[in-house]
C-alpha cells in the first residue's frame, strides 16, 4: 500500500490536508480511515481554514503518532513524554524539509518539491498542499518505523 499516493488521492477527493494524512496512515495505528477522517475535520487549513496555525498535514500526522504511541493514562508521564518527543521530532523533520510549519507562512513561501521530499517527486506532485501532504506522510511513516524499531530520536 502506498500511503503517500493514498493521501494524495484523499486530497483530490476533497478531504483537507489533516484528513488526508490521517486517513492514509490510519492503518499504522490499527485504525480505519473511516475512524480517523472525521476527527481531523477542523484541523485543515491551519485550524478551521484560518491559515494561522500549524499546517493541517502536520496535525494529521500528530494524531496518528498519538494513536500509535498513546498517552492513555493521566499519570503515565513516560507515555506523555514519549508522544510529546515524537510530535516534536515530527514537526522538526517537517520544518527541516520546508523551513516552516505554520500554514499561512507555508502558503506565502510556497516551498517546492526538492530532493528532500522524494515521494512528491515520485508522484509528480506540483500543487502546494499536495506537496505538504505526501511529504508529511513520508516523514510520518519513517518516524513510526524508526520508533517501533527502537531507532527514533
Amino acid at each position: 500500500m502506498d500511503r503517500c499516493a493514498m493521501a494524495y488521492q484523499y486530497h483530490k477527493e476533497g478531504w483537507n490536508c489533516a484528513q488526508s494524512v490521517a486517513g492514509a496512515c490510519a492503518d499504522l495505528a490499527g485504525r480505519t480511515p473511516e475512524e480517523v477522517l472525521p476527527l481531523m475535520g477542523g484541523f485543515g487549513g491551519g485550524f478551521g481554514g484560518s491559515h494561522e496555525e500549524v499546517c493541517g498535514a502536520v496535525s494529521g500526522g500528530v494524531l496518528i503518532l498519538s494513536l500509535c504511541f498513546p498517552h492513555a493514562q493521566g499519570g503515565d508521564q513516560e507515555a506523555k513524554r514519549k508522544v510529546y518527543r515524537l510530535a516534536k521530532e515530527y514537526r522538526r523533520r517537517f520544518s527541516e524539509v520546508f523551513g516552516l510549519t505554520r500554514c499561512g507562512e507555508l502558503l506565502r513561501v510556497r516551498p517546492g518539491v526538492t530532493e528532500k521530499n522524494p515521494a512528491a517527486q515520485r508522484l509528480g506532485v506540483t500543487a502546494h498542499c499536495d506537496n505538504m501532504i505526501v511529504t508529511a506522510v513520508e516523514l510520518l511513516e519513517a518516524l513510526v518505523q524508526e520508533e517501533r524499531a527502537g531507532q527514533a530520536v
